[in-house]
């Protein structure tokens, strides 16, 4: 991902209507279906919940929405993936 123009943002709100701000690190496709990797805009980075957010894109009533994955296979494969796709991005840029 180009940080030409600088990081990308987005505001999130979770079921229980509290607003998050996230950095978005990117986005893959994996067997049909979009996934993107976040980190929390304004958390401290020495905060035990600090780390990256993994969400999938789903489709509800016709809108693209952000969710959770709750499968821990799924979460695990798309983590390796972004993993992958992040580390092969740093190494190209050296």
């Amino acid at each position: 991902m180009s940080e030409e123009f600088g990081p990308d943002f987005v505001s999130v709100t979770d079921d229980e209507g509290n607003e998050f701000e996230l950095e978005h690190l990117g986005t893959l496709e994996h067997q049909g279906t979009t996934y993107m990797a976040f980190l929390p805009a304004d958390m401290d980075e020495q905060d035990e919940d600090y780390g990256m957010i993994l969400l999938k894109v789903i489709q509800e009533n016709g809108e693209e929405l952000l969710a959770d994955i709750d499968d821990e296979q799924e979460l695990d494969t798309v983590y390796d993936l972004f993993m992958e796709q992040l580390f092969s991005e740093e190494d190209a840029e050296e």
